[in-house]
């Protein structure tokens, strides 16, 4: 399918859950939907190793189905493990992966990223490097904040909000891993972060979706995370 029928090289990217769910399966997708709500104020941290959604935030302004979803599947507080579990989040989980088979950038079977899905990564990482810390001062936008967790996972996570992916659990001992393996079968401005460098890993394809992430390799330099010190729409961060 990849061979015959490759996207065009003029076709917008998928939004940020979608390239997410792209590399690193339904755990990761799920993380930056969450990480999109909390930017807006709509979702923090709950008891610790959760997520709960505020009554405070922008929490209409929903970007992707997956959002939507999460803040509904948010009707009591969760961790990491169990949201994607939650019948709407693994809907519109459901809805994404077809969406990304017609746009011929997944497999259905067997389950796994076309060519082109590769191709469109390793693209996407060239433009939006890995941050990597203190090289002068870069404000990153609210999407271009989702677009670094959607292609570098776990490592930007830690990088750009430490506290929040720690408390929450999306990083640390209550989470897996997220960097792209994973088993078969299974706005405003934001102030204080800088970057610069690449990922020099690359794509590793671990194959099969519709699992949660796993495995810890491409452990990376960055120094000198920060957390935001303001939010988007409303709400801080941290």
């Amino acid at each position: 399918m990849d061979r015959t029928n490759p996207p065009p090289a003029d076709r917008t990217p998928p939004e940020p859950c979608a390239i997410a769910l792209l590399r690193g399966g339904d755990r990761a997708a799920v993380t930056v939907a969450v990480l999109a709500l909390h930017l807006r104020g709509a979702v923090d941290t709950g008891r610790p190793g959760t997520v709960r959604r505020t009554g405070a935030g922008n929490a209409g302004a929903f970007r992707h189905p997956l959002e939507k979803a999460v803040r509904t599947g948010l009707y009591r507080p969760a961790g990491p493990r169990e949201l994607p579990g939650r019948a709407v989040v693994r809907r519109a989980l459901a809805g994404t992966r077809a969406e990304l088979v017609a746009a011929g950038l997944l497999r259905a079977l067997p389950p796994g990223r076309t060519r082109a899905a590769r191709r469109l990564l390793a693209e996407l990482r060239e433009r939006h490097p890995l941050p990597q810390g203190p090289a002068g001062p870069e404000v990153f936008a609210e999407q271009e904040v989702l677009i670094a967790v959607a292609l570098h996972g776990e490592r930007a996570l830690t990088a750009l909000l430490p506290r929040f992916a720690r408390d929450s659990g999306l990083t640390g001992r209550g989470a897996l891993a997220d960097e792209g393996l994973f088993p078969l079968g299974r706005g405003t401005g934001i102030r204080g972060i800088v970057f610069h460098g690449d990922d020099s890993a690359g794509d590793r394809d671990g194959g099969g979706f519709g699992g949660g992430a796993h495995g810890g390799h491409h452990h990376g330099g960055f120094h000198g995370g920060h957390d935001f010190g303001g939010g988007c729409g409303g709400g801080g961060l941290d």
